[in-house]
């Protein structure tokens, strides 16, 4: 038996960090973590952070290997833009809703329906879809994005409609809207909000733009997780609700522990319900796993990346500045 792989073949006994750190220097390997990822997660990452926001720093690194700790669309965002190196996901059934919501095939017919329209596309697709469209955007690259797009060009928006309709509500610019939305955000009660906020009269709300109109309407702060973050670190107030996946908040208590961060609730009055079930499936053991096996990789065929590439590539040339700035920044937007 290997010691390394611990007693009787198992993990069991396994210092998983010491052995992590192994591997990581073996392998010459960058950790990412996505905000939404467990705490013990995020700490033994290299970088903790936006989706896109790692893919880039993860091409600007000199690693061999990326091990992405987060969702399978992101970790084909760091393949499409670092095609050389090996890029490991520990659980490749961390799937996404958003991407669920949104087959190639019927998008494909979608746009076909729609051939006036150019295809603005939230990064949370898959590679295909990516493919199908002319511009990705971010939560907080959409609106910088949407700005330079003239008046009379008709849109295609989606997966997200929540996203989508923030959007339009905020610009007042016309999009036809992909029916799509994150289990997650849509996840969150306004009644139970309204009570939390009555609790807590002196605390702001910030919230994901994913989140449902009568969500965002009791919001004082809309932004990307990487916006949110921010937030937390400005904001005046003692207190801050929270209005996304609530493993956000390991890293604001972490930013300023002065600070008191509490979770919006579900339908039931508590958080358990906006756990992202997909994002919980990446374990310390998985990670250990993914990097000493370098398995499941990520592969793309080169054609597809190329075209998927093209339309990330747009989306930086637009505005790559914005990209984990969380620049939708302050707004509250009333309307259905």
């Amino acid at each position: 038996m290997d010691a390394r792989n611990g007693i009787g073949g198992t993990l069991k006994g396994l210092d998983l960090r010491a052995e992590i750190d192994r591997l990581r220097r073996e392998r010459n390997a960058v950790i990412l973590a996505h905000y939404y990822q467990k705490p013990e997660i995020q700490d033994i990452a290299d970088f903790v952070g936006d989706s896109l926001d790692l893919s880039k720093k993860a091409a600007a690194t000199d690693a061999d290997v990326i091990a992405f700790c987060g969702v399978k669309f992101m970790a084909d965002t760091a393949k499409i833009l670092s095609p050389d190196k090996i890029v490991v996901l520990p659980d490749l059934a961390a799937g996404c809703s958003l991407e669920d919501s949104c087959p190639p095939d019927k998008f494909a017919a979608f746009r076909a329906e729609h051939p006036d329209h150019i295809a603005l596309t939230y990064i949370n697709c898959s590679t295909e879809v990516k493919a199908l469209s002319d511009v990705i955007v971010t939560s907080s690259s959409a609106e910088k994005i949407l700005s330079q797009i003239p008046p009379t060009q008709k849109i295609i928006f989606g997966p997200d409609k929540h996203l989508g309709g923030y959007l339009k509500r905020k610009t007042g610019r016309d999009m036809l809207l992909w029916p799509g939305v994150c289990i997650v955000h849509e996840a969150f009660s306004e009644t139970e909000l309204l009570k939390l906020k009555a609790r807590h009269p002196d605390a702001p709300v910030a919230a994901h733009p994913e989140c449902p109109p009568h969500v965002l309407d009791h919001a004082d702060y809309v932004g990307s997780t990487s916006g949110i973050l921010e937030y937390a670190k400005t904001m005046t107030a003692d207190t801050l609700i929270v209005a996304t996946e609530p493993h956000i908040i390991h890293q604001m208590e972490k930013a300023v522990p002065e600070k008191t961060f509490i979770g919006a609730p579900g339908a039931d009055g508590n958080c358990n319900c906006n756990i992202c079930p997909y994002m919980a499936l990446n374990t310390m053991e998985k990670l250990y796993i993914a990097l000493r096996d370098l398995e499941p990789r990520i592969e793309i065929e080169e054609g597809l990346r190329l075209r998927a590439k093209k339309s990330l590539d747009a989306m930086l040339a637009m505005a790559g500045a914005t990209v984990g700035m969380g620049d939708l920044g302050p707004a509250k937007v009333t309307g259905d």
